[in-house]
């Protein structure tokens, strides 16, 4: 078999949550086809990556220019088109694709909805395509949207927009793929009768296994990209009206801020608190997990999984998480989690764990049953699924 891969960010190296995905979707599918890997790249850090991607029989790429596709997104306001499409473009990305498709793939595999339009476009169009949507990602505008001003009508016209187009992208392809049951939820209801498949996230189970006794310090943690704002507005709140909660309660407590390109107003959370770290990106998250008590997701709007909390369940670290984050995760690993979505409540339950022995934390981390999850089980499937997906759209033509 021979797969066209379109992805947004280069699959390597897997140090975030959309490049963790499609490394281990690139890795999969290397094992039972000869895979040829086009993305979007976004900085000289990842430039430097591409001769290091592994698994991929060919790689070409297309630079993205920020500056230059915020201009032509705000041009594009008046229409249809959604600013995803804008932003995640690249100069000579149709000709850089077009050196992959000799020979032709059998299918085309396309990384998230703002991937979808290159594969329902010459040259690929007439080809089968496989969309792995990972989370609906207009339902993430559509919530967002709920902001004031301006930036909450962009918000509201990128969800009306983008939703339109994954709606005729999950029509047009063969398979659409999403990680978790709520996804396939919101999707079939955006897309009644579009083929969807879950296809579950996992965890690099060897990676994350703790290979010391649990820690004794009141150490809480917090990992993702800091420019994502999401993350940036989570990680706010819980420094603002949780994290005096806590260290009312117990002594000594310190948060620490895990994660690469952390905005000014994280940054000042540090300089305004002196038992509050920020580290920025870190070579491994691991160390910094096995170093910690416990891990926060105090997320308010998240979509999909939430790899930060099956990293640290599995890095043997409980995890306090909104019920946005919880219920997107695998039931099996839920056990490990406390919920809440107040500030008394998050203090609570972040309290509750900090005092009890190092041996009970690590006690309540592996109620998860997490022997399951690791990518190999997690993505067995996709051979017989993608086999599926060429037939299906080979009789279909």
């Amino acid at each position: 078999m021979r797969i066209l891969f379109l992805t947004h960010r280069l699959p390597y190296a897997p140090n975030r949550g959309d490049r963790i995905r499609a490394y281990y979707l690139l890795r999969q599918m290397s094992r039972f086809a000869s895979v040829s890997l086009f993305s979007l790249i976004h900085d000289d850090v990842e430039a430097a990556e591409v001769t290091r991607t592994p698994f991929a029989a060919r790689i070409a790429t297309a630079r993205v220019h920020r500056l230059a596709n915020l201009a032509r997104g705000a041009i594009s306001l008046p229409s249809n088109r959604p600013l995803t499409h804008a932003l995640l473009d690249g100069a000579g990305a149709a000709h850089a694709i077009d050196t992959l498709t000799r020979p032709a793939p059998d299918v085309v595999v396309a990384f998230c909805s703002g991937m979808a339009r290159f594969a329902l476009a010459p040259p690929l169009v007439e080809l089968p395509f496989v969309l792995d949507m990972v989370d609906v990602d207009s339902a993430k505008w559509r919530a967002m949207g709920a902001t004031a001003g301006p930036r909450g009508w962009i918000y509201r016209r990128e969800a009306r927009t983008l939703a339109a187009f994954e709606a005729s992208a999950a029509r047009r392809a063969a398979l659409t793929l999403v990680v978790n049951e709520r996804e396939c939820e919101t999707l079939r209801a955006l897309a009644p009768g579009a083929p969807v498949t879950v296809l579950p996230n996992g965890i690099d189970l060897d990676a994350y296994r703790p290979p010391d006794p649990p820690v004794a310090a009141p150490e809480v943690i917090f990992c993702g990209v800091m420019s994502y704002a999401p993350n940036e507005a989570a990680v706010q709140w819980f420094a603002a009206e949780v994290w005096p909660l806590v260290r009312r309660a117990v002594s000594g407590a310190r948060f620490t801020v895990v994660g690469s390109e952390p905005t000014a107003a994280v940054r000042r959370l540090a300089a305004i608190d002196p038992s509050i770290r920020v580290v920025g990106a870190v070579p491994a998250v691991q160390p910094y997990l096995w170093a910690s008590a416990v891990s926060v997701a105090p997320l308010q709007l998240a979509r999909g999984v939430q790899n930060k909390a099956l990293e640290a369940i599995a890095a043997g670290v409980p995890v306090v998480a909104t019920t946005t984050v919880v219920d997107g995760l695998p039931t099996a690993v839920r056990p490990a989690c406390l919920t809440a979505d107040t500030a008394e409540s998050f203090a609570r339950g972040v309290q509750s764990l900090l005092v009890l022995a190092p041996e009970e934390r690590r006690a309540r981390a592996e109620l998860a049953t997490i022997a399951n999850l690791g990518w190999d089980a997690r993505l067995a499937p996709l051979e017989d699924l993608l086999r599926q997906a060429i037939e299906r759209r080979t009789a279909r033509s």
